[in-house]
């Protein structure tokens, strides 16, 4: 597993500049790393298959 620095993150164009809270997410192609803004230094793994039901099902 790679660490998070490792990864490269990104928030969604959604979000705004002034901080608050915020989800962000790193693609490979084996996986899908999400993380809170807030609490960088853990973050939840998920296989693409599911990361693209959930934004199928959260559109």
């Amino acid at each position: 597993m790679r660490s998070g620095s490792a990864l490269e993150w990104f928030k969604s164009s959604y979000s705004g500049s002034e901080g608050g809270e915020c989800l962000e997410v790193a693609y490979e192609s084996t996986a899908i790393h999400i993380r809170d803004s807030k609490a960088p230094q853990g973050h939840v793994t998920v296989a693409p298959t599911a990361w693209a039901a959930f934004l199928a099902t959260a559109r």
